[in-house]
């Protein structure tokens, strides 16, 4: 899990930092595996003057042989400018503009400014990194950046990747590094840390000493992060196919308790043992479902549901679920118990939306009535028919699994793709005078994003022409 650290000289915020270019015959990425539109951005920029890069995790994934989830470019060009060279495009973000860039098919293709390492400029030890939007060179750019191992750029003029800290040399080994100080990195935003067990878990990475010591110093830091941004990172964690992985390094971290106060008490007790094994044991039937099907269905599991089963170990020990068998008042006693406990500890904290919470807690409350149904022979009619039926019979589902005693079918989670009718042909009557010159109305005289001239889409000519 923890690998000794090792800094090289010059390695850190000092300036003039010399980077590491890797030439084509040294590393496994080649330009046929970017992605076909991240390819047309990037020649694009060329063309229109400026410098594009393939950054962070699309790199960081071609390295190690996996198909990036997103391709992400930085530019030396402006936000502004990027909106004059791609007119298919928007621009996002408050604390740094992003420019989108949309294709075909809902494809998007990201392209954020090179920014500044101006984080390092605050003084005093407990300050937090403030908003910014100062552009800055691909040295801070870097530096700027949480993992050496997402600090990587590559780029198509020579096929080359840049490496400012030492992030290939850390992809080879197998360790998962901050950029610079942890200790420092960690203060400024604590929500690294998070990254930091992500990458760990989705690689099977080890963590360095240094950023190990770090993440164990800090990690009560995470709960001055506003409670969204935590619940957000959560939930990447929970859909990550990894979240077993995940949750073994938080609580040999000391994170899970940071995160989740409501389960110290029971990991630290008598069953402290009994109640991880259950965590780990849910979490790995997640992970099961989450895997993309061989004919290629993906699974996508309700967010309540996830929820649900991150709170599945601490409720069964908190409430006795799922043998508890009341009905009545009692039952409503209980529910009113269970439904305040989960939004003091878990909905409160992380700033859950009201239907998702209200969602969990149904899941939570109704365990016990499904079990004891299935006990009798089979859910009743008078069950079937009520709204929660089928979430609380896919968690039940999970819960068998998580003891053993059954397998959920991940056809129960599978995302349904809405059929699409073929779009009716239009017959546009030519313009009547001006020689049929005149110009369309309503888009200004503007040419659509995706052009059938025979140049191509940005420049780039179609095979055969």
């Amino acid at each position: 899990m923890v690998e000794p650290s090792e800094q090289e000289p010059g390695f850190g915020e000092e300036s003039g930092v010399t980077a590491r270019v890797i030439p084509e015959s040294e590393h496994p990425i080649r330009e046929q595996q970017l992605d076909r539109e991240a390819l047309k951005v990037l020649y694009r920029l060329r063309d229109a003057g400026f410098k594009g890069y393939l950054v962070g995790g699309g790199v960081r994934d071609l390295y190690l042989g996996r198909n990036p989830k997103d391709f992400d470019i930085s530019t030396d060009a402006r936000p502004g400018q990027l909106r004059q060279i791609f007119r298919n495009s928007r621009t996002i973000g408050r604390r740094f503009r992003l420019v989108q860039v949309f294709f075909r098919g809902n494809k998007i293709i990201e392209v954020s400014t090179l920014r500044s390492r101006s984080e390092f400029d605050i003084d005093g030890e407990e300050q937090v990194l403030p908003s910014n939007n100062t552009f800055g060179t691909l040295e801070e750019d870097a530096f700027r950046r949480d993992l050496t191992i997402n600090a990587l750029f590559y780029e198509i003029e020579q096929h080359t990747i840049i490496d400012y800290t030492g992030g290939v040399r850390d992809l080879d080994l197998g360790i998962i590094k901050v950029v610079g100080d942890p200790d420092r990195r960690f203060t400024r935003d604590p929500v690294r840390m998070l990254r930091v067990v992500r990458h760990a878990a989705r690689t099977s990475f080890r963590i360095d000493e240094a950023t190990f010591a770090a993440l164990r110093c800090h990690r009560d830091k995470l709960r001055l992060c506003p409670p969204s941004r935590l619940r957000d990172e959560v939930l990447k964690d929970l859909q990550s196919g990894a979240s077993r992985a995940w949750a073994e390094l938080c609580m040999a971290s000391g994170l899970w308790s940071a995160l989740f106060p409501l389960y110290e008490e029971g990991l630290l007790g008598e069953q402290g043992e009994r109640i991880r094994g259950e965590l780990v044991n849910t979490f790995a039937v997640l992970d099961r479902l989450h895997v993309r099907r061989a004919d290629g269905e993906a699974v996508k599991i309700p967010e309540p549901i996830l929820f649900a089963a991150l709170l599945l170990p601490w409720a069964c020990h908190r409430f006795n679920l799922p043998e508890v068998n009341v009905r009545g008042q009692v039952f409503h006693r209980l529910s009113q118990t269970i439904r305040e406990e989960v939004d003091r500890a878990f909905g409160e904290p992380f700033n859950v939306q009201r239907m998702a919470k209200e969602s969990l807690t149904t899941l939570l409350i109704n365990l016990s009535t499904f079990h004891h149904a299935r006990a009798q022979g089979g859910d009743p009619k008078w069950l079937k028919k009520k709204s929660y039926y089928r979430d609380c019979s896919r968690f039940y589902d999970i819960y068998l699994e998580s003891q053993g005693i059954s397998s959920v079918r991940p056809e129960g989670f599978v995302v349904e793709q809405p059929q699409v009718e073929p779009p009716a042909a239009v017959v546009v009557p030519a313009p009547e005078g001006n020689g049929g010159s005149s110009r369309a109305r309503g888009r200004g005289g503007m040419n659509p994003a995706f052009s059938s001239a025979q140049s191509g889409v940005f420049g780039l000519r179609r095979s055969g022409d």
